[in-house]
């Protein structure tokens, strides 16, 4: 995997002449590599010489060694951690791949988390555990994660975990650090988040850097009243990039404890949400940026930062790219942190949740323009007809609505004065952790993103008095939930706030160990329900138990268990979020409340800052387009799907695949894997999937001179195909031979 975040292949045997005649070559199902079968398979594997290597299987995951040609299984590891995995680990899935390091000598290795969090160094021909690397081939990563001022933290309870893959830079390895997905959490105390850094050859760690600064540490002084000590979270959960020549890396850091509530964290809560460049081989901070100062919105960092070599008014520049939830990309000189475009501080509306203090200012990037929608204005809302426009204003009248950005979460107890606070482009919106892909060729930015995920924040009483200053701060209240008796709820009968489509049977999830019993319908984060309009991010969404929590796809148009706003409707795992016609979408005719575009697919020249251009990404919605149909409603254009899904650019084209399977007139149902123009996202080919995507496409040649194409697609939309990878090539007819320009 390229260190820089690229997504970028220079093969073109597969191009925008012959996309379309794409075969599968072969599919590899991954139902017997885990305790049950995954629907939400995220992995991209890692092609060595052909030879692809990956993860598989839930809550317990297997690496893979598979021929590239054949997807024939070479060897197969997994590692038992019995109840640290099955039962406590926050990420349940089997993750996003592996890393690959060689010394070039023959000594080659592959690197993976396990679902327990550990890290293993195998033979990359054998599959076997390297003796000499930690110990036995196992590395725990828990050792040296602490709670509260410096307490270790439970080996098999404690929460934290990694989807992402290690970064691999020379002869290190960098590791982030993850909790449990969504909002389901009721503590202001948890394992704090960290990133290291690792011994390639041996796994002896080399340096650690702490998200959450200790006294005396640059930033701590961010964190009033002492509050440093029993704040945890700030994982870095997305991909860490580096730049080996400059010697830097690129952390992308998360929320802390409790993602929308601020009141026993006051201050601006450094490194929380900020991009923080550290120095490769020793881990001290070399500049830093903070993307939202005291946190409330679960902006998170979610994706990898872009490294990409630029020329800005005839100069070359070093950029670091950001792309985010926020529907901005934060660009930066990477070697100094310089903003590249005016990034400016201007005043946003305050809260009025008892105990919070909201930063008055946050920072608004100025350019590039957004790739994606960064809060609901007037001109958003649905527009089909006058009416659906007046409804829609009409819907949002007890809300707190305003044309900006960082509208914080509202107060609906007593004297509270608004039933929810609108946002978009935070908990689902934008880019997510498949984050996005640029062509080190010509410094342009691709990406996919969500452009429809409305929330609407609010904090009752009752969840005050649970998670509030007054509750927490109270002896013996300071702990993490695996102490509590009450599991994720924090006392009897209060509600958990939901996952990310989360496991099921994880603590917290829904039904398994430590989980909250579920509230009623409705409760705490509410969505404004419609039908299917487009996934949850490719393999998860905003959806839950419930609490506030639930229903986190407000107006990203769907309603699939686990997605955004799911809600269990028909269409399966990753349809979508909805939640009925109440509320913000009452009398919407199940149509979101913001007019589409649902999805974009956006192109940014970072030579000058401008938009190349930006257009639907996927077929219009069978539900939105029977809807239409129903109303009278003619709407030739595709209004593209919510969500967000990973993309592929190659030296002819960008590649992704479809979030939702569709029927649209013309063609059987399904999920299409697509290719797109580089200089105007036009459409230049697309072939079926067995199922929707969950994870992003690579492509690879193989020993046999042809290129192939490998994607995850998973089960959802009434399809009851799990987690398979699936692998297409061009038939023998069209490849050219040697000597034609076939890439060997």
């Amino acid at each position: 995997a390229d260190p820089r975040g690229s997504k970028y292949s220079p093969l073109d045997q597969i191009n925008a002449s012959n996309f379309s005649k794409l075969e599968i070559a072969w599919t590899f199902k991954t139902d017997n590599l885990g305790a049950r079968p995954e629907a939400k398979l995220q992995g991209a594997p890692v092609a060595v010489k052909g030879i692809l290597y990956t993860t598989a299987g839930q809550a317990g995951k297997a690496v893979v060694c598979l021929d590239g040609r054949t997807g024939e299984l070479r060897w197969v590891h997994r590692y038992d951690e019995g109840e640290r995995a099955s039962r406590w680990s926050p990420r349940q899935y089997s993750g996003r791949g592996v890393a690959y390091w060689t010394d070039g000598k023959g000594d080659d290795r592959v690197i993976y988390l396990t679902t327990g969090y550990q890290m293993i160094s195998l033979n990359a021909k054998t599959g076997q555990p390297i003796a000499s690397f930690g110990k036995n081939g196992v590395v725990d990563l828990k050792v040296g994660v602490v709670i509260g001022k410096d307490k270790q933290i439970d080996l098999e309870k404690g929460e934290i975990g990694e989807h992402a893959t290690p970064t691999v830079v020379g002869d290190v390895i960098l590791v982030g650090s993850s909790m449990f997905e969504g909002l389901g959490y009721n503590f202001s105390t948890n394992a704090k988040g960290l990133a290291r850094a690792f011994d390639a050859r041996t796994g002896k760690q080399l340096w650690k850097f702490n998200t959450i600064p200790s006294p005396g540490q640059f930033g701590n002084d961010s964190w009033e009243n002492g509050s440093w000590e029993w704040t945890g979270n700030t994982g870095v959960w997305a991909p860490i990039t580096a730049d080996p020549v400059a010697g830097l890396a690129y952390l992308p850091v998360e929320t802390p404890t409790i993602d929308e509530y601020g009141g026993n964290r006051p201050g601006n809560n450094l490194f929380a949400e900020s991009l923080v460049a550290v120095d490769l081989k020793t881990g001290v901070r070399k500049w830093h940026f903070q993307l939202v100062h005291h946190p409330l919105w679960d902006h998170d960092i979610s994706a990898a930062p872009l490294l990409i070599d630029a020329t800005i008014d005839g100069r070359a520049r070093k950029l670091v790219a950001q792309p985010t939830k926020q529907g901005w990309l934060y660009t930066f000189d990477r070697i100094t942190g310089e903003p590249i475009w005016p990034i400016v501080e201007r005043a946003v509306p305050q809260s009025d949740v008892p105990g919070e203090k909201t930063s008055p200012t946050q920072p608004f990037v100025t350019k590039p323009p957004p790739y994606s929608r960064t809060y609901v204005s007037t001109d958003d809302l649905i527009d089909f007809t006058p009416a659906l426009r007046a409804q829609a204003i009409e819907n949002l009248k007890p809300y707190r609505w305003e044309q900006t950005p960082f509208v914080p979460p509202v107060y609906t107890g007593p004297g509270g004065k608004w039933v929810g606070a609108v946002n978009i482009a935070n908990a689902s919106g934008g880019i997510n952790w498949a984050g996005a892909s640029f062509d080190p060729e010509t410094a342009i930015y691709y990406g996919q993103a969500g452009n429809s995920a409305v929330t609407f924040a609010q904090f009752s009483k009752e969840e005050i008095d649970l998670i509030g200053v007054e509750n927490q701060s109270k002896p013996g209240n300071r702990i993490p939930w695996w102490e509590s008796p009450y599991g994720r709820a924090g006392r009897p009968g209060a509600a958990g706030r939901g996952g990310r489509g989360g496991d099921p049977a994880a603590p917290g999830g829904g039904r398994g160990p430590g989980a909250a019993p579920a509230p009623a319908a409705g409760a705490g984060q509410a969505a404004a329900g419609a039908p299917p309009a487009g996934g949850a991010p490719a393999g998860g969404g905003r959806g839950g138990a419930g609490g506030r929590g639930a229903g986190r796809g407000a107006g990203a148009p769907g309603g699939g268990a686990g997605a955004p706003g799911g809600a269990g409707a028909p269409g399966g795992q990753f349809a979508g979020g909805g939640g009925g016609g109440r509320g913000p979408t009452a009398n919407l005719q199940g149509l979101s409340i913001v007019k589409p575009p649902y999805g974009v697919l956006t192109a940014i020249d970072l030579n000058k800052g401008d938009i190349v251009f930006k257009v639907p990404y996927g077929d219009t919605p069978d539900a939105v387009r029977a809807t239409l149909e129903r109303l009278g409603i003619s709407y030739p254009e595709k209004t593209g799907q919510g969500g967000h899904t990973g993309l592929m650019v190659t030296k002819t084209m960008v590649v992704g695949g479809d979030l939702q399977r569709t029927s649209p007139p013309g063609r059987a149902p399904g999920a299409m894997l697509r290719a797109y123009d580089k200089k105007t996202g036009k459409e230049l080919g697309a072939v079926m999937m067995p199922n929707q995507v969950s994870g992003s496409p690579m492509t690879y040649m193989g020993s046999d001179g042809r290129q192939y194409i490998t994607i995850a697609v998973s089960g959802g939309g009434g399809v009851s195909l799990t987690g398979t990878y699936v692998t297409y090539a061009l038939p023998a007819s069209e490849i050219r031979p040697a000597g034609a320009g076939a890439q060997q």
